[in-house]
């Protein structure tokens, strides 16, 4: 029924377009340009149509069915760079293109390999810290996009503004975001560059042959055996990003004679003290695809990925901190026994195991089936005290500033010396470990000790995908996907630093509220055991996506839905001191019901000009991270919890010719019903309260509103100039609700009403930037490249709490009488950085050998000249009221001040790498 539907709507639309499919042929032979070879299994297509073909044994290709008029024939192989043929093809007589020559891209590692990211930046391990998205952009092409990943990720640019979570990131089809956060955890596969090259993009919301996608796009990691070609590398890298050393070996087998193919990669990333001081890493990557071609319509390929990472975090600062000791100054870690030791330490251990069944039904109709389970854990260790002076070397205290605080009794000789020691002594500077462990056995008592913040998931993950060409021109896209994930959450004792036990219970609490588990009164603890909190997270995931593909002469467009329904469960098996009536057992199961729309269309004014437009509703569940107010003590929902609404749409004015590529873009993205949770120390609540609170805010309007520009020139064969603009304006629409919760105000019910945020921008991202560059590739395979860029009108993360009514009200419930508007104004402006400039280089050289061995390297160097530039940071909601934060904000340096991310000074990185 629904191929007859397809097959008339396409009959109305070829009358209306008035098409006419004359029979003209394409032929030719590929060759590469360093051999003369004949290149064996190059795709060749008219882009814009279904129209392709593989070279056979000879190189050879025949393209058929080809429209008259001006066409563009794509050529696409790993390993060689993309080459667009324009041609022009008169009705009823074939072209013969002879002898087609491709270039071996020499730069490879430049697009998938030497983008090594940092896991500091993809992810938000601290509050406003800011995940970039270069990991989803790297198998782009097009102009604006590899900007974005390349040149402006250093400084945590985020495309159109939006999280990682509003993209999709697939490994075979499988669905690899956390339902935690509906992030990528890109550690999963970080390391094997070489396996996780053949990859597919889909910008936007465009159609994807595997998945509805998201409004940042998607992009499937295919890890086939047999789609790698065969031969082997090896290469080491240098750099001093996040590690200092990486060596990597992969080796792909090739198609053996019964039907067998298998490909290895494994590699090390190290480093004993990166870029930021005190911050070690240590990883290992293994990497296993085995595929047996059963037949010409079936094949079935098993692939195992285990990425093992230990790599020790880095503090956001205050300006007095970094004015003091530095910009790679890191809070964390002190000398133990003369060796440096850090308390942040972050564990990823979670393999990956996917069976894949590739069915080729028949000539039209292809079904992939696959099936994925990932277990393991992910591990945050920190440095805890109970009774006894906070050991973190920057508490307010310890800084000059606290000894200047009141102008009634200024300690001019007390601040002298706090800035002395800060300076030039790293006992006090750093962590003081020795003093730490010298406490807890000369007290008999443990007071420090080292704890680990521990989730352990196990996930299950089926789903199956179907194409179909229903015709020439109608393609038919489906497919369903069940996961289901059990998340086990607890902390745990890692290390007690010289003491023998720890006595679990919360000891800034009183009565009952000190007990973690009042079923386990007095808890005593040792190394390895649970304690503090301890709570199962049950996530089911049902999602099925039905797409159709038109594409015709003149005009190609999609339309696609999607439906989904989630449900969240949690499971105490702690029934906590403050929440005890809602802590220990199962929750409520909340069950979220969504349905989304997509649709596009693609019209050609001729073969180098089209305009193209793209839209979207749609609806998504929140993720587990927002679903609940505070998953470690209770089993409470956030108030007011709706799926997600984002209304999305973007045109484009798109140029495309043998020497100019270019794209022009105005896209609209609003979202509704957003929810946000934080958790943070504040004082001044409802006048004199002060305690440790979980902030949420419900109702959550954004409107991210830009353009983007891209445009490639190829000045001669040898030469190309790239330009790249982004402007946006991303902020907050409305005044959400407000509600905080904490042992103080421990019903949900404690509504702070209104945030006054509306019009406040974004953090995290730059919203606008610019790029201007030049590559050079000179026939005898060396090259090189430079780009500068501008970005700007990047903010700081602003707290919601004090832009509350709470801000102005005293104990007694009346406003602060020198709370005018013009003050408050003053105090609550949002910060804008400054902008940052930032110069690339880049430039590498390949040698041929015998026996058809390849000798290369790559080197680049970002931020050429050293800019000192924020990248993130944000405010410390601390000082809660008016009077508090007047107080602070009048000194020269706040005592709880911003803290800052500042963006790395110069880096490099360069690769040697040998393939055979």
């Amino acid at each position: 029924m629904i191929k007859k539907i397809a097959i008339l709507i396409s009959g109305f639309l070829i009358l209306g377009f008035g098409n006419s499919y004359a029979q003209q042929k394409i032929k030719g032979t590929v060759a590469s340009s360093d051999s003369e070879k004949v290149l064996i299994g190059v795709s060749v297509s008219i882009q814009g149509t279904e129209i392709k073909q593989l070279s056979g044994d000879y190189g050879e290709f025949l393209l058929t069915n080809v429209s008259s008029g001006s066409q563009v024939v794509k050529f696409r192989l790993e390993g060689y760079e993309t080459l667009h043929f324009q041609i022009n093809i008169e009705k009823e007589k074939d072209l013969d293109l002879g002898l087609i020559t491709m270039y071996p891209i020499f730069t490879a590692d430049f697009d998938t390999s030497i983008i090594s990211l940092s896991e500091d930046e993809l992810s938000e391990d601290e509050k406003g810290g800011s995940e970039n998205v270069s990991g989803l952009l790297q198998s782009s092409k097009d102009a604006f996009m590899r900007a974005a990943a390349f040149n402006f990720g250093q400084a945590r640019f985020r495309v159109r503004g939006f999280d990682s979570g509003y993209g999709q990131l697939l490994l075979n089809g499988i669905l690899m975001n956390k339902m935690y956060d509906g992030r990528p955890q890109w550690s999963n596969w970080g390391g094997i560059n070489d396996a996780t090259r053949n990859q597919e993009f889909s910008n936007g919301l465009l159609a994807s042959d595997i998945t509805f996608g998201g409004i940042l796009g998607s992009t499937n990691i295919n890890t086939r055996a047999s789609n790698y070609r065969l031969g082997s590398s090896v290469s080491y890298a240098s750099t001093n990003t996040n590690y200092t050393g990486r060596v990597m070996a992969t080796h792909s087998s090739g198609l053996s004679k019964n039907g067998w193919t298998y490909v290895f990669s494994g590699s090390r990333r190290f480093a004993e003290n990166a870029y930021y001081d005190g911050t070690t890493y240590n990883a290992w990557s293994a990497f296993m695809a085995v595929e047996k071609k059963i037949n010409d319509n079936h094949s079935l390929n098993l692939t195992a990925i285990y990425t093992p990472v230990r790599r020790a975090k880095s503090s956001a600062n205050t300006q007095e901190v970094y004015d003091l000791a530095g910009l790679k100054y890191n809070a964390y870690w002190g000398y133990q026994n003369g060796e440096k030791r850090n308390s942040r330490i972050k564990e990823i251990k979670e393999p990956l195991i996917i069976l894949s069944h590739y069915w080729k039904i028949d000539k039209t109709t292809t079904l992939n089936t696959n099936i994925a389970y990932q277990f393991g854990h992910i591990g945050d260790s920190r440095l805890n005290y109970a009774n006894a002076p906070n050991p973190d070397p920057t508490y307010y205290r310890n800084l000059p500033s606290y000894y200047l605080r009141f102008q009634d009794n200024l300690n001019y000789t007390g601040a002298y010396l706090a800035g002395e020691a800060f300076r030039y002594d790293p006992s006090y500077s750093q962590i003081n470990w020795e003093n730490l462990y010298r406490a807890n056995i000369e007290n008999q008592t443990t007071h420090y000790y080292l704890s680990e913040d521990r989730v352990d998931d196990k996930t299950i993950t089926a789903n199956t995908i179907l194409k179909k060409s229903l015709t020439k021109s109608i393609t038919l896209n489906a497919g369903f996907t069940y996961r289901n994930l059990k998340s086990e959450n607890y902390a745990q004792i890692l290390d007690l630093l010289g003491g023998e036990n720890f006595l679990d219970v919360d000891y800034f609490a009183t009565g009952d509220a000190m007990q973690s588990d009042l079923n386990n009164l007095n808890r005593i603890v040792k190394v390895g055991d649970k304690f503090n909190y301890h709570y199962n997270i049950i996530a089911n995931d049902i999602n099925s996506f039905l797409q159709f593909q038109f594409k015709y002469y003149q005009v190609d467009f999609y339309l696609g839905t999607h439906f989904g329904i989630r449900n969240y469960q949690r499971e105490g098996f702690y029934k906590n001191g403050t929440f005890a009536n809602n802590s220990f057992g199962k929750s409520e199961k909340k069950v979220f019901t969504d349905i989304s729309f997509k649709g596009g269309a693609t019209y050609k004014i001729n073969g180098r000009n089209l305009i193209d437009f793209n839209a979207g509703f749609i609806n998504q569940a929140p993720t587990i991270r927002n679903a609940f107010a505070n998953a470690r003590v209770h089993n409470e929902f956030t108030p007011d919890l709706k799926s997600e609404k984002i209304t999305n749409g973007d045109l484009s004015y798109v140029f495309r010719s043998p020497k100019i590529q270019t794209r022009l873009t105005g896209y609209y993205t609003k979202f509704e019903n957003v929810t946000e949770t934080s958790f943070f120390f504040a004082e001044g609540l409802r006048g004199d309260e002060a305690d440790f609170v979980a902030e949420i805010l419900t109702g959550v309007e954004k409107l991210n509103i830009g353009a983007e520009f891209g445009v490639e020139v190829q000045i001669v064969p040898t030469v190309k100039l790239i330009g790249v603009v982004a402007l946006g304006q991303y902020t907050y629409n409305n005044n959400p609700h407000l509600y905080i919760q904490s042992d103080v105000f421990t019903d949900l019910k404690s509504d702070f009403g209104k945030a006054y945020i509306k019009d406040y921008k974004f953090s995290g991202t730059p919203q606008r930037a610019f790029s201007v560059g030049f590559e050079y590739r000179d026939p005898k395979f060396w090259w090189f490249s430079a780009n500068a860029n501008l970005l700007s009108h990047n903010y700081l993360d602003i707290s919601p709490l004090l832009r509350t009514d709470n801000f102005y009200l005293r104990a007694d419930g009346l406003p602060f009488p020198d709370a005018t508007q013009e003050e408050v104004n003053r105090l609550l402006k949002q910060e804008k950085f400054d902008d940052a400039y930032l110069v690339n280089i880049a430039g590498g050289k390949s040698w041929r050998l015998k026996n058809n061995y390849y000798l290369g390297f790559f080197a680049s160097v970002n931020n050429v000249l050293g800019e000192v530039y924020k990248s993130g940071g944000y405010e410390q909601s601390r000082n809660a009221n008016f009077s508090e934060l007047k107080q602070d904000k009048d000194l020269q340096y706040p005592t709880f001040g911003p803290k800052y991310y500042y963006g790395n000074g110069a880096t490099y990185y360069c690769n040697i790498y040998l393939r055979f």
